[in-house]
């Protein structure tokens, strides 16, 4: 029986992380075993990043949303409370855009929202 060989397959999984690795300062980019762990790990901030976005567009939106309350006269949890009493189902990232974009409409949104209350 012949005797197989991995080399091939080795130095393409190699050349893989190492292309992952170009940029990395140092050994990082041009050794395996150091860009390998520096790989893993900066994957793993990726994944933790991923998700941590989607907070932080969250907690932009709402501080936007209680920026553009405050000049209407209203706070945001009573602007919340009267826009889901006023049936109007728009999410936070709409009404942050229409207040930073669309100041006219998110007053005219915030009316509403006051007269539902």
């Amino acid at each position: 029986m012949a005797r197989i060989k991995g080399a091939m397959m080795t130095r393409k999984r190699r050349n893989k992380t190492l292309k992952l690795a170009k940029g990395y300062w140092g050994a990082k980019s041009k050794h395996f075993k150091m860009a390998n762990e520096q790989v893993m790990k900066s994957l793993k901030y990726a994944y933790v990043g991923r998700r941590l976005k989607k907070r932080d567009f969250r907690s932009l939106w709402i501080t936007r949303i209680s920026a553009a309350c405050k000049l209407n006269g209203i706070n945001y949890s009573k602007f919340m409370n009267g826009l889901k009493k006023a049936g109007i189902t728009l999410n936070r990232k709409v009404l942050a855009e229409m207040a930073h974009n669309d100041p006219a409409a998110f007053t005219a949104v915030v009316e509403a929202a006051k007269a539902a209350l």
